[in-house]
Protein backbone atom coordinates (compact mmCIF):
# COMPACT_ATOMS: atom_id res chain seq x y z
CA UNK A 1 0.00 0.00 0.00
CA UNK A 2 1.12 3.86 -0.43
CA UNK A 3 2.04 5.98 2.07
CA UNK A 4 -0.66 8.21 0.85
CA UNK A 5 -3.24 5.47 0.16
CA UNK A 6 -6.08 7.24 2.48
CA UNK A 7 -9.47 5.16 2.94
CA UNK A 8 -12.98 5.87 4.26
CA UNK A 9 -14.68 2.89 6.48
CA UNK A 10 -18.31 3.12 7.89
CA UNK A 11 -19.05 1.19 11.54
CA UNK A 12 -21.83 -1.18 11.92
CA UNK A 13 -21.99 -4.19 14.03
CA UNK A 14 -24.02 -6.85 12.16
CA UNK A 15 -26.43 -7.19 15.08
CA UNK A 16 -27.53 -4.03 13.57
CA UNK A 17 -28.50 -4.85 10.15
CA UNK A 18 -32.51 -4.98 9.47
CA UNK A 19 -33.62 -8.75 9.28
CA UNK A 20 -37.24 -10.02 9.98
CA UNK A 21 -35.86 -12.09 12.54
CA UNK A 22 -35.18 -9.67 14.99
CA UNK A 23 -31.53 -8.92 14.82
CA UNK A 24 -29.10 -8.93 12.08
CA UNK A 25 -27.64 -12.00 10.71
CA UNK A 26 -24.74 -13.02 7.87
CA UNK A 27 -27.43 -13.12 5.74
CA UNK A 28 -28.63 -11.00 2.57
CA UNK A 29 -28.97 -7.84 4.17
CA UNK A 30 -25.10 -8.63 5.27
CA UNK A 31 -24.72 -8.85 1.61
CA UNK A 32 -26.62 -5.89 0.57
CA UNK A 33 -24.77 -3.42 3.20
CA UNK A 34 -21.33 -4.73 1.67
CA UNK A 35 -22.83 -3.77 -1.67
CA UNK A 36 -24.14 -0.26 -0.49
CA UNK A 37 -20.67 -0.04 0.84
CA UNK A 38 -18.78 -0.70 -2.47
CA UNK A 39 -21.60 1.56 -4.23
CA UNK A 40 -20.38 4.54 -2.06
CA UNK A 41 -16.65 3.81 -2.45
CA UNK A 42 -16.50 3.22 0.93
CA UNK A 43 -13.15 0.14 1.78
CA UNK A 44 -13.56 -0.23 5.25
CA UNK A 45 -16.35 -2.03 7.05
CA UNK A 46 -15.80 -1.70 10.71
CA UNK A 47 -17.61 -4.16 13.36
CA UNK A 48 -17.64 -4.79 16.77
CA UNK A 49 -16.48 -8.38 19.00
CA UNK A 50 -18.36 -11.10 17.15
CA UNK A 51 -18.21 -13.16 20.38
CA UNK A 52 -21.53 -14.70 21.97
CA UNK A 53 -23.10 -12.52 24.24
CA UNK A 54 -23.91 -13.29 27.95
CA UNK A 55 -25.66 -10.78 30.76
CA UNK A 56 -25.97 -7.54 29.27
CA UNK A 57 -25.57 -8.65 25.42
CA UNK A 58 -22.62 -6.57 25.36
CA UNK A 59 -19.77 -7.84 22.57
CA UNK A 60 -16.69 -6.65 24.96
CA UNK A 61 -18.44 -8.60 27.54
CA UNK A 62 -18.40 -12.10 25.21
CA UNK A 63 -18.18 -15.87 26.65
CA UNK A 64 -15.78 -16.74 24.28
CA UNK A 65 -12.90 -14.75 22.70
CA UNK A 66 -12.34 -17.43 20.07
CA UNK A 67 -16.25 -18.50 19.39
CA UNK A 68 -18.83 -16.89 17.20
CA UNK A 69 -22.10 -15.27 18.33
CA UNK A 70 -24.71 -18.03 17.31
CA UNK A 71 -27.18 -15.35 16.85
CA UNK A 72 -26.13 -13.75 14.43
CA UNK A 73 -26.53 -17.36 11.88
CA UNK A 74 -28.73 -16.40 9.03
CA UNK A 75 -31.83 -18.72 9.14
CA UNK A 76 -32.34 -18.38 5.71
CA UNK A 77 -29.39 -19.93 4.75
CA UNK A 78 -29.80 -22.97 6.69
CA UNK A 79 -33.33 -23.48 5.21
CA UNK A 80 -31.58 -22.92 1.60
CA UNK A 81 -29.10 -25.81 2.56
CA UNK A 82 -31.98 -27.82 4.11
CA UNK A 83 -31.56 -27.51 7.68
CA UNK A 84 -34.92 -25.81 8.36
CA UNK A 85 -38.36 -25.57 6.98
CA UNK A 86 -39.19 -22.94 4.86
CA UNK A 87 -42.21 -22.37 7.63
CA UNK A 88 -39.71 -22.19 10.43
CA UNK A 89 -38.05 -18.93 8.35
CA UNK A 90 -41.19 -17.05 7.09
CA UNK A 91 -43.44 -17.22 9.73
CA UNK A 92 -41.14 -15.18 12.41
CA UNK A 93 -43.16 -13.37 15.65
CA UNK A 94 -43.61 -9.71 15.20
CA UNK A 95 -40.21 -7.90 15.86
CA UNK A 96 -38.94 -4.33 16.78
CA UNK A 97 -38.05 -2.50 13.60
CA UNK A 98 -35.46 -0.15 15.23
CA UNK A 99 -34.39 -2.53 18.30
CA UNK A 100 -32.81 -5.72 19.38
CA UNK A 101 -35.06 -7.32 21.81
CA UNK A 102 -32.43 -9.78 22.75
CA UNK A 103 -34.62 -11.97 24.74
CA UNK A 104 -37.28 -12.33 22.15
CA UNK A 105 -34.89 -13.32 19.46
CA UNK A 106 -33.09 -16.13 21.83
CA UNK A 107 -36.64 -17.15 22.67
CA UNK A 108 -37.01 -17.52 18.67
CA UNK A 109 -33.79 -18.69 17.50
CA UNK A 110 -31.72 -20.84 19.33
CA UNK A 111 -35.06 -23.69 18.95
CA UNK A 112 -34.64 -23.19 15.46
CA UNK A 113 -30.76 -23.34 15.60
CA UNK A 114 -31.14 -26.80 17.49
CA UNK A 115 -33.50 -28.04 15.10
CA UNK A 116 -30.93 -26.90 12.56
CA UNK A 117 -27.88 -28.51 13.83
CA UNK A 118 -29.72 -32.16 14.57
CA UNK A 119 -30.91 -32.06 11.33
CA UNK A 120 -27.43 -31.41 10.17
CA UNK A 121 -26.44 -34.40 12.28
CA UNK A 122 -28.72 -36.43 10.49
CA UNK A 123 -28.95 -35.71 7.28
CA UNK A 124 -25.70 -33.72 6.43
CA UNK A 125 -24.00 -35.35 3.12
CA UNK A 126 -20.86 -36.48 3.39
CA UNK A 127 -18.69 -34.05 2.02
CA UNK A 128 -20.72 -31.62 4.20
CA UNK A 129 -19.97 -33.72 7.09
CA UNK A 130 -15.89 -34.64 6.00
CA UNK A 131 -16.33 -30.66 6.21
CA UNK A 132 -17.80 -30.19 9.80
CA UNK A 133 -15.56 -32.76 11.27
CA UNK A 134 -12.10 -30.73 9.63
CA UNK A 135 -13.55 -27.79 11.50
CA UNK A 136 -14.05 -29.67 14.48
CA UNK A 137 -10.46 -31.14 14.61
CA UNK A 138 -8.98 -27.79 13.56
CA UNK A 139 -10.43 -25.73 16.27
CA UNK A 140 -10.86 -28.13 19.19
CA UNK A 141 -8.30 -26.01 20.97
CA UNK A 142 -10.66 -23.97 21.91
CA UNK A 143 -14.56 -25.40 20.64
CA UNK A 144 -14.44 -28.27 23.26
CA UNK A 145 -14.34 -25.81 26.31
CA UNK A 146 -16.22 -23.21 24.43
CA UNK A 147 -19.11 -26.23 24.11
CA UNK A 148 -18.77 -27.96 27.60
CA UNK A 149 -18.63 -24.40 28.76
CA UNK A 150 -22.01 -23.35 26.91
CA UNK A 151 -23.74 -26.53 28.26
CA UNK A 152 -22.86 -25.91 31.90
CA UNK A 153 -23.83 -22.53 31.56
CA UNK A 154 -27.72 -24.14 31.02
CA UNK A 155 -27.31 -27.17 33.24
CA UNK A 156 -27.10 -24.20 36.07
CA UNK A 157 -28.93 -21.53 34.35
CA UNK A 158 -25.91 -19.29 35.18
CA UNK A 159 -22.85 -18.49 33.08
CA UNK A 160 -20.85 -17.38 36.76
CA UNK A 161 -19.16 -20.30 36.92
CA UNK A 162 -16.76 -18.85 40.20
CA UNK A 163 -19.76 -18.41 42.19
CA UNK A 164 -22.67 -20.92 41.09
CA UNK A 165 -20.84 -23.92 39.64
CA UNK A 166 -19.65 -27.20 41.97
CA UNK A 167 -16.26 -26.67 42.72
CA UNK A 168 -15.36 -30.13 40.65
CA UNK A 169 -16.50 -28.03 37.27
CA UNK A 170 -15.05 -24.73 38.87
CA UNK A 171 -11.74 -26.21 39.30
CA UNK A 172 -11.96 -28.34 36.16
CA UNK A 173 -11.50 -32.04 37.82
CA UNK A 174 -11.03 -34.17 34.99
CA UNK A 175 -13.48 -36.83 36.15
CA UNK A 176 -16.25 -34.52 36.26
CA UNK A 177 -15.59 -32.61 33.00
CA UNK A 178 -15.73 -36.39 31.54
CA UNK A 179 -19.19 -37.10 33.52
CA UNK A 180 -20.67 -33.82 31.79
CA UNK A 181 -19.31 -34.76 28.52
CA UNK A 182 -21.19 -38.16 28.28
CA UNK A 183 -24.39 -37.21 30.09
CA UNK A 184 -24.39 -34.23 28.13
CA UNK A 185 -23.01 -35.39 24.33
CA UNK A 186 -25.57 -34.21 22.40
CA UNK A 187 -26.24 -30.91 24.11
CA UNK A 188 -22.26 -30.49 23.05
CA UNK A 189 -22.52 -31.57 19.59
CA UNK A 190 -25.12 -29.14 18.66
CA UNK A 191 -23.28 -25.99 19.95
CA UNK A 192 -20.49 -27.47 17.75
CA UNK A 193 -22.64 -27.95 15.12
CA UNK A 194 -23.78 -23.90 15.32
CA UNK A 195 -20.18 -22.96 15.72
CA UNK A 196 -19.53 -24.75 11.94
CA UNK A 197 -22.86 -22.79 10.33
CA UNK A 198 -21.51 -19.45 11.58
CA UNK A 199 -17.96 -19.81 10.63
CA UNK A 200 -18.86 -20.89 7.53
CA UNK A 201 -21.27 -18.24 6.75
CA UNK A 202 -19.06 -16.03 8.07
CA UNK A 203 -16.04 -16.59 5.62
CA UNK A 204 -18.36 -16.54 2.85
CA UNK A 205 -19.39 -12.79 3.90
CA UNK A 206 -16.12 -11.62 4.29
CA UNK A 207 -15.23 -13.05 1.16
CA UNK A 208 -18.26 -10.95 -0.40
CA UNK A 209 -16.52 -7.91 1.28
CA UNK A 210 -12.81 -8.50 -0.01
CA UNK A 211 -13.98 -9.28 -3.80
CA UNK A 212 -15.93 -5.74 -3.42
CA UNK A 213 -12.83 -3.97 -1.89
CA UNK A 214 -14.38 -3.76 1.38
CA UNK A 215 -11.81 -5.11 4.15
CA UNK A 216 -13.36 -5.92 7.53
CA UNK A 217 -12.03 -4.20 10.61
CA UNK A 218 -12.25 -6.25 13.90
CA UNK A 219 -12.47 -5.42 17.23
CA UNK A 220 -10.64 -7.41 20.66
CA UNK A 221 -11.54 -5.64 23.99
CA UNK A 222 -8.06 -6.54 25.94
CA UNK A 223 -9.52 -8.03 28.77
CA UNK A 224 -11.97 -11.24 29.14
CA UNK A 225 -15.43 -10.98 30.94
CA UNK A 226 -15.36 -13.07 33.98
CA UNK A 227 -18.08 -15.37 33.41
CA UNK A 228 -16.34 -16.72 30.09
CA UNK A 229 -14.79 -19.39 29.13
CA UNK A 230 -11.65 -17.92 28.83
CA UNK A 231 -11.81 -17.29 32.43
CA UNK A 232 -12.87 -21.01 33.21
CA UNK A 233 -10.31 -22.95 31.12
CA UNK A 234 -7.47 -20.14 31.70
CA UNK A 235 -7.46 -19.77 35.48
CA UNK A 236 -3.61 -19.32 35.60
CA UNK A 237 -3.06 -16.92 32.92
CA UNK A 238 -5.53 -14.77 35.44
CA UNK A 239 -5.19 -13.24 38.60
CA UNK A 240 -6.74 -15.58 40.55
CA UNK A 241 -6.88 -17.93 43.81
CA UNK A 242 -6.71 -21.41 44.22
CA UNK A 243 -10.69 -21.43 44.37
CA UNK A 244 -10.93 -19.79 41.09
CA UNK A 245 -12.09 -15.93 42.55
CA UNK A 246 -10.29 -13.24 41.04
CA UNK A 247 -7.85 -11.37 43.65
CA UNK A 248 -8.01 -8.00 41.72
CA UNK A 249 -10.54 -6.59 39.08
CA UNK A 250 -9.62 -4.11 36.31
CA UNK A 251 -11.00 -0.75 35.56
CA UNK A 252 -9.72 3.07 35.46
CA UNK A 253 -9.09 5.80 38.06
CA UNK A 254 -11.41 8.57 38.84
CA UNK A 255 -11.39 11.45 36.04
CA UNK A 256 -13.03 14.51 34.81
CA UNK A 257 -16.02 11.77 34.05
CA UNK A 258 -16.21 10.11 36.56
CA UNK A 259 -14.90 10.78 40.54
CA UNK A 260 -15.26 7.06 41.37
CA UNK A 261 -13.31 5.94 38.38
CA UNK A 262 -14.57 3.20 36.46
CA UNK A 263 -14.58 -0.67 38.44
CA UNK A 264 -14.76 -3.12 35.32
CA UNK A 265 -14.63 -6.22 37.17
CA UNK A 266 -12.67 -8.11 34.53
CA UNK A 267 -10.00 -10.31 35.76
CA UNK A 268 -6.65 -8.53 35.08
CA UNK A 269 -3.60 -10.88 33.62
CA UNK A 270 -1.01 -12.62 35.24
CA UNK A 271 1.58 -11.45 32.85
CA UNK A 272 4.28 -13.41 34.71
CA UNK A 273 2.56 -16.68 33.69
CA UNK A 274 2.03 -15.33 29.95
CA UNK A 275 5.36 -14.57 29.66
CA UNK A 276 6.45 -18.21 30.65
CA UNK A 277 4.24 -19.43 27.64
CA UNK A 278 5.97 -17.01 25.25
CA UNK A 279 2.70 -14.95 25.18
CA UNK A 280 0.98 -18.57 23.08
CA UNK A 281 -2.19 -17.10 24.28
CA UNK A 282 -2.53 -13.85 22.89
CA UNK A 283 -0.56 -14.96 20.04
CA UNK A 284 -3.47 -17.27 18.95
CA UNK A 285 -6.32 -14.82 19.73
CA UNK A 286 -4.55 -11.78 17.03
CA UNK A 287 -4.07 -14.69 14.75
CA UNK A 288 -7.33 -16.13 14.89
CA UNK A 289 -9.23 -13.06 15.04
CA UNK A 290 -6.77 -11.86 11.33
CA UNK A 291 -8.59 -14.98 10.16
CA UNK A 292 -12.15 -13.60 10.43
CA UNK A 293 -10.96 -9.84 10.19
CA UNK A 294 -8.28 -8.01 7.65
CA UNK A 295 -7.66 -5.44 10.40
CA UNK A 296 -8.05 -5.60 14.43
CA UNK A 297 -8.82 -2.39 16.52
CA UNK A 298 -7.62 -3.18 20.00
CA UNK A 299 -9.79 -1.52 22.88
CA UNK A 300 -8.18 0.11 25.49
CA UNK A 301 -4.63 -0.41 24.01
CA UNK A 302 -2.86 1.54 26.82
CA UNK A 303 -3.52 -1.61 29.03
CA UNK A 304 -0.57 -2.94 27.62
CA UNK A 305 1.78 -0.09 28.65
CA UNK A 306 0.06 -0.16 32.23
CA UNK A 307 -3.73 -1.17 33.64
CA UNK A 308 -5.76 -0.15 36.20
CA UNK A 309 -5.46 -2.81 39.47
CA UNK A 310 -8.40 -2.69 41.97
CA UNK A 311 -7.90 -4.72 44.96
CA UNK A 312 -11.31 -7.16 44.86
CA UNK A 313 -14.17 -6.22 47.48
CA UNK A 314 -13.67 -2.52 46.37
CA UNK A 315 -16.77 -1.07 45.54
CA UNK A 316 -15.38 1.51 43.03
CA UNK A 317 -12.11 2.62 41.49
CA UNK A 318 -10.98 4.58 43.23
CA UNK A 319 -8.41 2.48 45.59
CA UNK A 320 -6.75 1.01 42.62
CA UNK A 321 -3.11 1.64 41.30
CA UNK A 322 -1.23 1.41 38.16
CA UNK A 323 0.50 -1.69 37.13
CA UNK A 324 3.23 -2.34 34.73
CA UNK A 325 2.40 -4.39 31.76
CA UNK A 326 4.79 -6.08 29.12
CA UNK A 327 3.32 -4.59 25.92
CA UNK A 328 6.70 -4.28 24.48
CA UNK A 329 7.66 -8.16 25.01
CA UNK A 330 4.25 -9.31 23.80
CA UNK A 331 4.83 -7.02 20.38
CA UNK A 332 7.89 -8.30 19.70
CA UNK A 333 6.42 -11.92 20.54
CA UNK A 334 3.61 -11.28 18.07
CA UNK A 335 6.02 -9.76 15.27
CA UNK A 336 8.25 -13.18 15.05
CA UNK A 337 5.09 -14.96 14.43
CA UNK A 338 2.70 -13.30 12.77
CA UNK A 339 4.86 -10.66 10.95
CA UNK A 340 6.39 -7.03 11.39
CA UNK A 341 3.93 -5.02 9.94
CA UNK A 342 0.70 -6.04 12.50
CA UNK A 343 -2.78 -4.42 10.95
CA UNK A 344 -3.53 -2.83 14.18
CA UNK A 345 -5.47 0.17 15.45
CA UNK A 346 -4.30 1.24 18.79
CA UNK A 347 -7.77 2.68 20.81
CA UNK A 348 -5.69 5.34 22.41
CA UNK A 349 -8.28 7.29 24.35
CA UNK A 350 -8.36 8.03 27.97
CA UNK A 351 -5.76 8.53 30.27
CA UNK A 352 -2.82 8.73 27.46
CA UNK A 353 0.77 8.74 29.10
CA UNK A 354 4.12 8.82 26.94
CA UNK A 355 4.72 5.32 28.04
CA UNK A 356 1.42 4.68 25.95
CA UNK A 357 2.69 6.41 22.89
CA UNK A 358 6.02 5.20 22.81
CA UNK A 359 4.21 1.34 22.39
CA UNK A 360 2.06 2.89 20.04
CA UNK A 361 4.24 4.83 17.71
CA UNK A 362 7.14 1.95 18.13
CA UNK A 363 5.41 -0.28 16.24
CA UNK A 364 4.04 1.85 14.30
CA UNK A 365 -0.23 1.39 15.22
CA UNK A 366 -2.16 4.23 14.31
CA UNK A 367 -4.61 5.69 17.09
CA UNK A 368 -7.75 6.82 17.01
CA UNK A 369 -9.16 10.62 16.55
CA UNK A 370 -12.43 11.11 17.67
CA UNK A 371 -14.28 14.43 15.95
CA UNK A 372 -16.71 14.48 18.93
CA UNK A 373 -13.53 15.46 21.33
CA UNK A 374 -12.43 18.33 19.27
CA UNK A 375 -14.43 21.03 20.15
CA UNK A 376 -13.61 21.71 24.11
CA UNK A 377 -13.97 25.54 24.68
CA UNK A 378 -12.14 27.40 27.40
CA UNK A 379 -12.51 30.58 28.26
CA UNK A 380 -14.99 31.43 25.43
CA UNK A 381 -12.92 30.02 22.54
CA UNK A 382 -11.70 26.94 20.69
CA UNK A 383 -8.62 25.08 21.34
CA UNK A 384 -6.88 25.58 17.97
CA UNK A 385 -3.86 23.05 18.86
CA UNK A 386 -6.73 20.32 19.98
CA UNK A 387 -5.26 17.14 18.89
CA UNK A 388 -8.73 15.51 17.65
CA UNK A 389 -9.36 18.70 15.22
CA UNK A 390 -8.82 17.03 11.45
CA UNK A 391 -6.07 20.20 11.06
CA UNK A 392 -3.65 18.36 13.46
CA UNK A 393 -4.11 14.65 12.41
CA UNK A 394 -1.32 13.01 11.61
CA UNK A 395 -1.09 10.54 8.78
CA UNK A 396 -0.82 7.62 10.47
CA UNK A 397 -4.37 7.81 12.58
CA UNK A 398 -7.87 7.07 12.39
CA UNK A 399 -10.33 9.55 12.43
CA UNK A 400 -13.84 9.16 13.88
CA UNK A 401 -16.52 11.59 14.11
CA UNK A 402 -17.77 8.93 16.79
CA UNK A 403 -17.78 5.76 18.01
CA UNK A 404 -20.04 2.69 19.79
CA UNK A 405 -19.40 4.73 22.88
CA UNK A 406 -20.66 7.88 21.59
CA UNK A 407 -23.77 9.90 21.08
CA UNK A 408 -24.58 9.88 17.43
CA UNK A 409 -23.29 13.19 16.02
CA UNK A 410 -26.50 14.96 15.65
CA UNK A 411 -27.22 13.75 19.09
CA UNK A 412 -24.25 15.14 20.04
CA UNK A 413 -24.63 18.57 18.29
CA UNK A 414 -28.07 19.02 20.02
CA UNK A 415 -26.45 18.13 24.03
CA UNK A 416 -24.25 20.73 23.82
CA UNK A 417 -24.75 23.85 25.27
CA UNK A 418 -25.38 27.39 22.86
CA UNK A 419 -21.96 28.55 22.99
CA UNK A 420 -20.34 25.58 22.17
CA UNK A 421 -22.51 25.39 19.16
CA UNK A 422 -21.55 28.76 17.86
CA UNK A 423 -17.99 27.68 18.31
CA UNK A 424 -18.89 24.08 15.95
CA UNK A 425 -20.87 26.26 13.56
CA UNK A 426 -18.07 28.43 13.01
CA UNK A 427 -15.58 25.81 12.51
CA UNK A 428 -17.72 24.20 10.29
CA UNK A 429 -18.79 27.22 8.62
CA UNK A 430 -22.29 25.70 8.38
CA UNK A 431 -25.92 26.32 9.95
CA UNK A 432 -27.39 23.52 12.39
CA UNK A 433 -29.29 21.31 9.90
CA UNK A 434 -25.70 20.91 7.63
CA UNK A 435 -23.24 19.92 11.20
CA UNK A 436 -23.36 16.08 10.10
CA UNK A 437 -22.60 16.27 6.73
CA UNK A 438 -19.95 18.98 7.56
CA UNK A 439 -18.66 16.63 10.49
CA UNK A 440 -17.90 14.16 7.67
CA UNK A 441 -16.54 16.32 5.29
CA UNK A 442 -14.01 17.70 7.43
CA UNK A 443 -13.36 14.52 9.00
CA UNK A 444 -12.51 13.07 5.31
CA UNK A 445 -10.41 15.89 4.34
CA UNK A 446 -8.14 15.56 7.29
CA UNK A 447 -4.25 13.57 7.00
CA UNK A 448 -5.69 10.70 8.60
CA UNK A 449 -4.66 7.86 6.71
CA UNK A 450 -8.71 5.76 7.51
CA UNK A 451 -11.89 7.96 8.51
CA UNK A 452 -14.79 6.25 9.76
CA UNK A 453 -18.32 6.81 10.50
CA UNK A 454 -21.09 5.21 12.39
CA UNK A 455 -23.88 4.11 10.06
CA UNK A 456 -26.32 6.42 12.41
CA UNK A 457 -24.14 9.53 10.60
CA UNK A 458 -24.50 8.56 7.47
CA UNK A 459 -28.11 8.06 8.18
CA UNK A 460 -28.46 11.66 10.23
CA UNK A 461 -30.16 10.11 13.32
CA UNK A 462 -30.00 11.41 16.56
CA UNK A 463 -30.06 10.21 19.76
CA UNK A 464 -32.23 7.45 19.00
CA UNK A 465 -29.56 5.97 16.81
CA UNK A 466 -27.36 5.96 20.18
CA UNK A 467 -25.33 2.07 20.35
CA UNK A 468 -24.35 2.30 23.68
CA UNK A 469 -23.97 4.41 27.08
CA UNK A 470 -20.68 3.25 28.95
CA UNK A 471 -21.10 2.38 32.57
CA UNK A 472 -24.83 2.02 32.09
CA UNK A 473 -26.76 -1.88 31.95
CA UNK A 474 -29.77 -0.45 30.03
CA UNK A 475 -31.92 -2.87 27.55
CA UNK A 476 -31.23 -0.07 25.20
CA UNK A 477 -27.83 -0.73 25.06
CA UNK A 478 -26.22 -2.86 22.15
CA UNK A 479 -29.62 -2.86 20.11
CA UNK A 480 -30.11 -0.22 17.83
CA UNK A 481 -30.96 -1.33 14.14
CA UNK A 482 -31.64 0.21 10.80
CA UNK A 483 -34.85 -0.60 10.25
CA UNK A 484 -33.53 -0.27 6.26
CA UNK A 485 -31.04 -0.18 3.74
CA UNK A 486 -32.37 1.69 1.39
CA UNK A 487 -31.24 4.59 1.67
CA UNK A 488 -32.16 8.00 -0.19
CA UNK A 489 -29.92 7.85 -3.33
CA UNK A 490 -28.56 11.69 -2.70
CA UNK A 491 -27.29 9.65 0.65
CA UNK A 492 -25.38 7.27 -1.27
CA UNK A 493 -24.13 9.97 -4.05
CA UNK A 494 -23.58 12.94 -1.39
CA UNK A 495 -20.91 10.25 0.61
CA UNK A 496 -18.98 8.56 -2.85
CA UNK A 497 -18.49 12.25 -3.87
CA UNK A 498 -16.52 13.64 -1.09
CA UNK A 499 -14.72 10.22 -0.96
CA UNK A 500 -13.60 11.13 -4.24
CA UNK A 501 -13.01 14.67 -3.77
CA UNK A 502 -10.75 13.82 -0.34
CA UNK A 503 -8.77 10.78 -2.13
CA UNK A 504 -10.49 8.22 0.26
CA UNK A 505 -11.31 5.17 -2.70
CA UNK A 506 -8.32 3.49 -1.33
CA UNK A 507 -6.32 4.12 -5.14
Amino acid sequence: MKHNTRRCGVLMHPTSLPSTHGIGSLGDEAFAFIDLLSQAQVRLWQILPLGPTGYGDSPYAARSSFAGNELLIDLKSLAYDGYLDVEDVLFAPVFPLDRVDYGKVRAYKEPLLEKAADLFLDEAEESERSAYEAFKNENAWFLDDYALYQVLCRVYNDSRWFEVWPAELRLRKPSALNTVKKTYGMEIERIKVQQYFFFTQWAKLKAYANTHQVQIIGDIPIFVAPDSVDAWANRHLLKMDKHGRQTVSSGVPPDAFSADGQLWGNPVYDWEAHRKEQFSWWIKRIEETLKSCDIIRIDHFRGFAAYWEVPQGEKTAMNGSWVKAPGEELFVALKEKLGENLPIIAEDLGVITEDVEALRDSNNFPGMKILQFAFNVEHGTLDATNAYLPHNCEYNSVIYTGTHDNNTSRGWYESLDGLTQDLVRRYLECPDDQVVWQLIRQMLLSSSKDAILPMQDWLELGQEGRMNIPSTCGTSNWSWRASSLQLDAWRIDRLRSLIEMSGRTGA
